[in-house]
């Protein structure tokens, strides 16, 4: 085809071919995957260039749904910023509001209660839980399979009425407090909880059975969208993405917090790096995450005492800074928190799992079918509000 346009007054012949070979010359189309697309999570925009079907570059380009968070942290108070921190990843409200609850609690040197440590504990195995179920639904619907989402919502609906129950939420939970948890518990719901997970736990090979042996499934997962343990260390991957890639990373076990050092965390991983081992390695964390859950939740009901710590009218945190990282749903997770003694903080940085997870698909991507693309862009498990924060 040759196109004859005017530029400048001079004619200008454009020859576009297939690069099949001859005297024609490939011409790679640029295509917006974006801003608006239904296998993203959120508004995000992929930017490809194409030669015929198959992907030579991607770029990610995000900020289209930006939140402003951590400018909105400066205005507000260690109350009202539980409120906004529990946004960004929606899908993990209740690991979002422990993050900066522990922050501000290190730097005021406050122990917290030891009932409230232990439901805290059952309370974000749980929120990983749905988590993980949402993309366990989701992801194969992106490419095809509608049936999972049935099975992973079931679940999550199982495990949303026991978090409704205790916090009056089903997403944006509230539920954490400077000092410890908003309020107790309601009676016997320690056993309703477990009833839960046990009932869940029943279930869970529904879904498994379905998908994970899958031939379509295996077909379109095995060997797609391989990320080394290299390329994951080097973009700061984490979470079931970079232990899919044989990094042996989890903060609980490694470095942790509240009181996952008197449990014996497993640490669910896969070598092979692809689509497949990204999906198994949140398939079989589910399994830990009940394990974990429940064993909170019997230490609970040994414990007795307040869930929470009295506190002043205003609460100022003194003067100086911490940094409090967590074991998110989707990765790591970090507020680094600055004070100059007064009641919002002067400055509240945050360290997103999904920001660092996304970076990897510019090294994924390139090289790829077009078909295979929402294969690896679902598998990275990210949020986008998580991103454009």
């Amino acid at each position: 085809m040759t196109d004859m346009t005017t530029d400048a007054g001079d004619l200008r012949e454009l020859t576009v071919g297939t690069g099949a070979g001859g005297e024609q010359l490939g011409t790679d189309m640029v295509l917006n995957i974006g801003p608006q697309h239904p296998s993203t999570h959120g508004v995000l925009r992929l930017k490809l260039v194409l030669d015929g079907e198959r992907v030579v570059s991607a770029e990610p380009i995000v900020g289209y749904m930006h939140r402003g968070a951590e400018k909105l942290f400066e205005v507000r108070d260690y109350r009202q910023i539980i409120v906004l921190a529990n946004r960004h990843d929606w899908l993990s409200a209740f690991s979002n509001e422990l993050g900066v609850v522990l922050a501000v609690e290190r730097l005021m040197g406050m122990e917290v209660p030891e009932r409230a440590v232990w439901l805290r504990m059952a309370l974000a195995e749980l929120n990983r839980v749905l988590n993980h179920l949402m993309f366990l639904g989701s992801y194969p619907l992106e490419i095809g399979a509608i049936t999972p989402m049935f099975y992973a919502f079931r679940e999550r609906e199982t495990i949303q009425a026991v978090m409704e129950e205790v916090s009056g939420g089903r997403i944006h939970y509230m539920f954490n407090r400077v000092g410890g948890l908003k309020e107790e518990v309601p009676a016997g719901w320690t056993g309703r909880a477990r009833a839960a997970i046990g009932e869940v736990r029943r279930r869970m090979p529904d879904l498994d059975n379905l998908i994970r042996r899958n031939d379509i499934f295996l077909a379109r997962t095995v060997g797609v969208g391989v990320l080394s343990a290299a390329d994951a260390a080097a973009f700061g991957a984490s979470g079931p993405v970079a232990r899919a890639s044989g990094l042996d990373l989890d903060l609980r076990r490694d470095e942790p917090y509240l009181a996952y050092d008197q449990l014996d965390v497993p640490v669910v991983t896969r070598t092979a790096g692809d689509c497949h081992a990204r999906f198994e390695v949140l398939l079989d964390q589910v399994y830990a995450s009940l394990d974990l859950a429940e064993q909170c939740l019997d230490r609970v009901d040994r414990l007795s005492g307040p869930v929470n710590t009295r506190l002043p009218k205003v609460v100022k945190a003194p003067e100086g800074h911490t940094y409090a990282w967590t074991e998110n749903p989707l990765g790591i997770n970090g507020y680094y928190l600055v004070s100059r003694g007064e009641k919002t903080p002067w400055r509240l940085k945050l360290r997103t799992a999904s920001y660092a997870n996304v970076q990897a698909l510019a090294t994924l991507l390139p090289g790829c079918l077009v078909p295979d693309l929402i294969a690896i862009l679902g598998s990275m498990f990210f949020v986008v509000g998580d991103i454009d924060k």
